[in-house]
């Protein structure tokens, strides 16, 4: 079961590397180079995709909480944790790159528009939820509290990407009623880097699970092994 286990990991790890390379293809070759911004929008491929891996982790991550607290396996507590770190991780990369694209288009690195002041405080909410389950106390405390926090948090995640609707924005707004509002090419591009970004994803949530299960292997042997001593 675990050789099986290795093989899949790596098939994926293999075709995740090949969506890569797909997608910096399409980014740095297909792509047209955009008459106003020039090369820097090319940030816009992986701003986008960092973005949706994100939420994408939030939403798992509130899956796995409201699954363990109906069935209080630890797997899914596993889940939940490594999901939040994943998608923290990709929210602040969409933090960091899109303060690259607005210094050279807005003339700024920050400024407290509504999409950008949401991500903030979603970033804060998640990286207090991390700390605050290595404060709970027992295994199970701390797997209880981590669930709560994750389901209650996604409640913001919505409001992260609504906010360009929802209030006077001046960040650009890519997925409308009519479609996406990017050029065919661009478009090709975009959606490359999604899937990629998508299958990196799977790839480090996989491996920070089977990370997570050998590191609680090791703890309860190393247990069993103290208690067996004289």
């Amino acid at each position: 079961m675990l050789r099986r286990n290795n093989d899949l990991l790596q098939v994926l790890v293999a075709l995740t590397a090949v969506l890569v390379a797909i997608s910096l293809y399409s980014v740095f070759v297909l792509a047209p180079t955009e008459p106003v911004m020039g090369h820097v929008q090319r940030i816009f491929y992986y701003h986008v995709a960092s973005a949706w891996v994100g939420f994408l982790a939030f939403l798992v991550a509130c899956v796995g909480g409201l699954l363990y607290l109906a069935s209080r396996s630890l797997l899914w507590d596993m889940v939940t944790a490594a999901s939040v770190e994943i998608g923290l991780l990709f929210s602040a990369i969409a933090l960091v790159d899109g303060a690259l694209w607005a210094r050279p288009v807005w003339n700024t690195w920050w400024t407290w528009d509504p999409r950008l002041t949401t991500t903030l405080v979603m970033c804060l909410y998640y990286s207090a939820t991390l700390m605050l389950r290595q404060l709970g106390g027992s295994e199970e405390r701390s797997a209880r509290v981590g669930a709560v926090l994750s389901v209650v948090g996604f409640v913001n995640v919505p409001i992260v990407f609504l906010a360009i609707r929802m209030w006077r924005t001046i960040h650009p707004v890519i997925l409308t009623t009519a479609g996406f509002a990017v050029s065919p090419r661009m478009l090709v591009a975009l959606l490359a880097s999604l899937l990629a970004f998508t299958a990196l994803y799977v790839c480090l949530l996989w491996v920070r699970i089977r990370v997570a299960r050998l590191t609680q292997d090791t703890s309860a042997l190393r247990h069993r092994m103290t208690a067996s001593k004289p």
